[in-house]
């Protein structure tokens, strides 16, 4: 009898702590995604397509849609950006779509704890309202996708796909004016070696200021106590050249190529043999 008291309680026991375990019927995803020197989030839940129509019944045309499943899709920008010409500020809002067949208009909403759609819609909490344009598809998207993809430094694109559809938002991020307003604020008297080769480098390469770059970039090298390394002085000879100085541009290409050599790093090697084999002819 003792025996099968216990035999009992521990089959109770077992059934309590037992959990059953199924997937959920939408998936739920995050995105953390840099384009310049802006961060763009996105936390969203993915249902699937399951042989069913999609647009224009699943998601009816000319209806408010949640833009995913479950709790609201939330977008959160960590500085201001510009979508089609608008300011968006920095911080954390849902996105609600309504698609049509010839477009959709992306709605950017000011509260974030709905269910869906809010029970109440106030127009005062719309921050943003523009139409995209959809695209078609080649292939089928199963799981309702959104993508951030930077395009470069100062653009990016929100991409909203499912079935054989697909709408991109374009934004823009003002990386130039946050990388200006570092270096403006931030070189000074006790900055590093590293802090006056990162604005060299950003001046050269946003071609914003290649005379000041060159200054940069060698105040850099001259901290390195005469053992700067074969990067560095690549960059230099690069800026040269941007400056019209293809001799000086050739004589510290040698002296990276000798250093990447030393060190082994061939992609350097060719770079530096195919820059002095130009920069010669010029």
């Amino acid at each position: 009898m003792r025996k099968l008291l216990i035999a009992a309680t521990l089959f109770v026991a077992t059934q309590v702590n037992a959990q059953i375990k199924t997937p959920q019927a939408s998936l739920k995803s995050e995105i953390d995604q840099a384009v310049g020197l802006t961060n763009v989030s996105v936390d969203y839940f993915r249902p699937a397509k399951k042989g069913r129509l999609v647009f224009g019944d699943l998601v009816p045309y000319g209806k408010m849609w949640r833009t995913g499943a479950n709790q609201n899709t939330v977008i959160e920008i960590d500085t201001d950006i510009e979508i089609n010409g608008k300011n968006l500020p920095a911080g954390k809002y849902a996105l609600y779509t309504l698609p049509k067949a010839e477009s959709w208009d992306v709605i950017i909403y000011k509260t974030t704890d709905n269910w869906g759609l809010p029970q109440t819609w106030n127009e005062s909490d719309v921050v943003m309202k523009t139409a995209v344009k959809p695209q078609t598809l080649n292939k089928d998207v199963e799981y309702f996708t959104i993508d951030v993809t930077p395009q470069n430094n100062e653009q990016g694109t929100i991409d909203i796909s499912w079935e054989k559809t697909i709408v991109h938002v374009p934004f823009k991020v003002p990386t130039h004016k946050i990388a200006m307003e570092s270096i403006n604020s931030s070189i000074n008297e006790n900055s590093k070696a590293s802090d006056y080769y990162a604005a060299g480098v950003y001046l050269f390469t946003s071609n914003t200021d290649v005379k000041k770059a060159l200054d940069y970039v060698n105040k850099s090298i001259t901290m390195q106590n005469g053992e700067a390394p074969f990067y560095m002085l690549r960059q230099k000879s690069l800026i040269q050249a941007a400056n019209g100085d293809k001799k000086g541009a050739v004589e510290t290409a040698k002296k990276s190529l000798e250093a990447s050599e030393k060190a082994g790093n061939e992609d350097y090697v060719k770079m530096n043999r195919n820059s002095i084999l130009e920069w010669s002819r010029s």
